[in-house]
Parts: structure tokens; sequence; C-alpha cells
């Protein structure tokens, strides 16, 4: 196998039609990410993208920039390309989620180089398409349908429904939002609001508006009254933030909090997102992959992975429809909610445009 020559990480800023807000204070208004990209000896460069979110990981863009030249780098450098091997060094850094995630994918990119074979089928992807779904933030109904609208007329079927700030505004926008074509469907993310004395009253209403499942309902540390939820057969919960790595996976299955697991490479990788599907496969569980606002590039990493048979629920894969601006310029197209393999297979960054969005 090849050896490990360099890291390079190059910060970038992508605008969006519209800021995103969800919970009960999270506000995005632009993409601040960092290109990794990864070199073998044998010439190979791949790419992959880290996602800062200061206030879900604690990582920035000047965070992940830092971890990587003066943490990751010395202890890779020249080291044989084995992703398995390098992921049980990495543990010795805690926490840093998305930059050891985003070296972590980008090794695999590069391997696939090497080897001359597309990322999926590296990655022992099987299918040709993916189903794809949408994050819709908190807004006005006004605003909420124009975005909604607007996707399903780019090819977007399945809708999350960010939900926490006002219920009775959230079950209305919801309504509105079911009657946009008979063939949307939709789901909800609480991202945490709901409580153990509403929680259960809440899932049920979804249901009978006839959401898919709903993400995270409760505060992850009310570990028991979660598992509590779940076991009341409300309404298909999904596992995210309770699910931030493959100890956290061990546990919420031990406890049984959740039904569909929310896998985000972004914050995994691709070696460590490999263990958790191995860890739920004994279980009666279903897997998303799931978007931590990721541009074409980001996206394009993902539906590699979602590719494969192990996943068999929609996917957040069309995060890219919010940017204005992105530093991949090939048109992604999403038809009648499916994203296409082949359409992603080449997706590269030309690095000179993303230094000519860097900040």
């Amino acid at each position: 196998m090849p050896t490990i020559t360099s890291i390079r990480t190059t910060p970038f800023k992508l605008p969006m039609y519209k800021p995103l807000r969800w919970g009960k204070h999270g506000f995005m208004p632009a993409a601040h990410h960092v290109l990794v990209e990864v070199e073998l000896s044998d010439g190979a460069i791949g790419q992959a993208e880290a996602l800062p979110r200061p206030t879900i990981y604690g990582e920035t863009v000047t965070s992940i920039c830092t971890v990587i030249e003066q943490e990751l780098l010395p202890r890779v450098k020249d080291e044989i390309a084995d992703p398995t091997a390098l992921f049980s060094d990495l543990q010795a850094i805690k926490n840093n989620q998305t930059a050891k995630g985003a070296f972590d994918m980008a090794l695999h990119d590069a391997l696939a180089q090497s080897k001359g074979v597309t990322l999926a089928e590296h990655l022992g992807a099987t299918r040709e398409r993916v189903k794809v779904s949408y994050i819709l933030g908190i807004g006005s109904h006004d605003e909420v349908l124009e975005d909604a609208q607007m996707v399903y007329d780019k090819g977007v079927r399945v809708l999350k429904v960010k939900v926490g700030r006002d219920w009775e505004a959230d079950v209305e926008r919801i309504k509105l939002l079911k009657q946009i074509a008979p063939d949307l469907e939709l789901y909800a993310d609480a991202n945490e609001t709901m409580t153990p004395q509403n929680a259960a009253e809440r899932l049920n209403t979804l249901r009978e508006l006839g959401l898919l499942y709903c993400e995270e309902p409760m505060p992850i540390e009310l570990v028991l009254q979660r598992s509590a939820l779940q076991n009341g057969q409300h309404l298909p919960i999904i596992g995210d933030d309770s699910c931030f790595s493959i100890r956290d996976v061990h546990r919420e299955l031990a406890l049984d909090t959740f039904d569909v697991l929310n896998i985000k490479c972004a914050r995994t990788g691709f070696t460590e997102s490999q263990l958790m599907l191995d860890a739920i496969a004994p279980y009666q569980k279903n897997v998303m992959i799931g978007s931590q606002a990721s541009s074409k590039l980001g996206m394009s990493r993902n539906a590699a992975f979602a590719a494969k048979a192990e996943v068999n629920e929609p996917s957040e894969l069309s995060f890219f429809l919010k940017m204005k601006e992105d530093i991949v310029e090939q048109e992604i197209p999403l038809r009648n909610g499916w994203l296409y393999l082949e359409d992603v297979a080449g997706v590269r960054v030309d690095t000179s445009q993303a230094l000519s969005t860097s900040t």
C-alpha cells in the first residue's frame, strides 16, 4: 500500500440563499468549511470536506486546520495508508470529530484513485441510486413553503422538518407542507426540544399527521427517559446527536433508544461509519446518511457511502440546493426523489476556485 505524504487544508465560505434555523437557538447564515486533501506516495490525492459546527462539536475552521497540521499530520506522515489502523491510532486525539472524519474520507478517496475505482466501489457500495431528503429549517410558513416547493420542483420527494420553537406553529406548518404534493413524504427533527412530559403526545400527533419518524425528540442526557419513549412505539425515533461515535452507538443499542440510525460521515468518516453499520447489523434498525450542511463535495462523498446495501432510508444529500455558490461547478440533478451515483462519481474541487472563496 502507498504511504501518506501530506495533508492540506483550505478554508472556504459558501453563501446560502437563506439562513438555516433549528432547535432552540441554532442559526447558520453561511457555510464556513475546510477542504481537506490527502496525498499519497503514488501521487493520488483524495478530497473531503470538514464541517466545523462550534455549537454542536465545538470545532471551528481554525481548530480543524490546527489539529490536522499539529496533531494528525505528525502521526500519519509516511505511514502506510491503512484507514483501519490509522483510525485506531488517532483515537489518542480526543473529540475533533469532523477534522478526523474529513481526513478519513479524503484518505479513502485517495485509495480509490490508487486502485482505479470509484469511491463507491472502493467502499463496497452496490446500489446505483440513493433516495434523498432535504432539511427544512425553522421559519415563517411562507418561507418554509417556498423552500419546500423549490426543492420539490428540483426533484426532492422527502423533507426533514425542523420543529421545536413553537409547537402549534410546527403542526400548522406540517399540515401546509402536506398539501404541496401527494407523493411528498415528511419527517421531523426536534433537536432535543421535547420533554418527558410532552414527548409521547407530540410523537403521537406527528404519527397522526403521517410523518415517517422523528429525530432526537428529547435531550440526550435523559437516557432512561429516551429509552422509555422509544419502547412506547409512538413513532419511529432517529438517533443522531446521541450517536456521535461507535462508543455512543453501543450504549444506545444497549438501552434501545432508536429505530433509525442517522450516520453522519462528516463526523465519523467512512471507517467509523462502517463500524456503526457492523454494530447495528444484529438488530432491527434502519439506517440513513445525514448531512451536516454539506456542499456538493461533501454530498458526493456521503452519497458513495449511502449507496451501500445496509442504508435503507432516505439520506440527506440535497443540502447543496441551499447554497448560492459552491466549490464544485458540476451540475448534479435529482430525478424524482433519487440521486444517481453516476452523476457524482467524478466530483472534484478545483482548488483555485476553493481559494477564491476562502476566508
